[in-house]
């Protein structure tokens, strides 16, 4: 039996599947399946995967219908696994060589630990560097991103998850197939954010390790943009739902909460204030709001008397300012 299953879960991404594949073939680390899936793509990717049907450490899994969700496919993924550790590789990044190697050894060796993860590089389409990952989020919680460190998974969700999701990828991350199957799998129900869930879920089971050196590419191109655009609504939403069961299985001070409503209200409250929002997603995003914050109107006022405020500052500066003294 390996012991790790990776997982390769693709759908018309032929442009980067090579290279995906190759970086986890190429792992130091040689104690693996690959398990490659493919959701009815229409490109030329089934018969890029073929090409490595007769490697032995990979099994090919094509879909006859299209699932129409990630998170069935990596559920899927996770039922065909035999490995005791499981790394869901999206088929548009890759990863350094010594991923596997560096993130195994952490859980080999702590037992508490539910999952690893590494910090990412931002890389565009033709695999030019653009920082790292993290850096394009405005949160840094309480511990940052540039050292390595292991807590307890609830004390993660207190610090990180009720706020966002710190495993923003994946492909960044290794974890024990026991606790995912323990929390239930992904959550097939939501769209957007069911990893921010499910990675928060198994942190509530244990531990959870950060490797702070940047062993993972997370690529942006094209179609995630247009991904990330069209389904910028759905996220809020969603986020708020996922806010909610978190907050459920914990007890935080007052401060702690009100800390929390305020970070989501300058999500939701510009989405509800928006022009271009329709109606019925308004109502939707109001009911999610109210389920998380008790006083959501509070949120919705504060940026208009934050702007009559300053209106009124820059008046008073402008009445108090003196004349120019007239030239002789």
């Amino acid at each position: 039996m390996p012991t790790v299953s990776v997982v390769i879960p693709n759908y018309n991404h032929q442009r980067f599947l090579r290279k995906r594949i190759e970086s986890v073939l190429q792992q130091t680390y040689q104690d693996f399946e690959l398990i490659l899936l493919d959701d009815c793509s229409t490109d030329d990717s089934r018969s890029i995967l073929s090409q490595y049907v007769d490697d032995p450490r990979v099994r090919l899994e094509f879909n006859d219908v299209n699932s129409g969700s990630t998170y069935k496919q990596w559920n899927k993924g996770v039922r065909l696994a035999r490995g005791k550790y499981l790394w869901i590789a999206e088929s548009d990044d890759y990863a350094d060589e010594e991923f596997l190697e560096r993130l195994v050894r952490i859980l080999e060796n702590d037992y508490t630990v539910a999952y690893a993860y590494c910090r990412s590089w931002h890389v565009t389409a033709d695999d030019q560097l653009q920082g790292f990952h993290d850096n394009y989020g405005p949160y840094q919680g309480p511990r940052g991103w540039a050292t390595d460190y292991r807590v307890d998974g609830r004390q993660e969700c207190r610090d990180y998850f009720l706020f966002m999701n710190p495993v923003s990828n994946a492909s960044a991350a290794v974890f024990r197939k026991s606790a995912y199957e323990l929390v239930g799998g992904a959550d097939e129900s939501l769209i957007v954010c069911g990893d921010w869930k499910l990675w928060a879920s198994v942190a509530l089971t244990g531990h959870i390790a950060y490797l702070s050196k940047p062993l993972n590419y997370y690529r942006s191109h094209e179609a995630t943009q247009r991904t990330r655009t069209s389904r910028r609504l759905v996220s809020v939403v969603e986020g708020l739902q996922v806010v909610r069961w978190i907050l459920d299985r914990m007890e935080l001070s007052e401060a702690e909460s009100t800390a929390v409503y305020k970070s989501h209200a300058g999500n939701w409250v510009p989405a509800l204030m928006s022009l271009r929002v329709p109606l019925d997603a308004k109502r939707e995003i109001l009911r999610c709001a109210m389920a998380v914050d008790p006083h959501p109107t509070r949120r919705m006022l504060a940026p208009a008397i934050e702007t009559v405020r300053l209106s009124l500052l820059r008046r008073w500066r402008s009445v108090r300012a003196p004349y120019p003294e007239a030239s002789s």
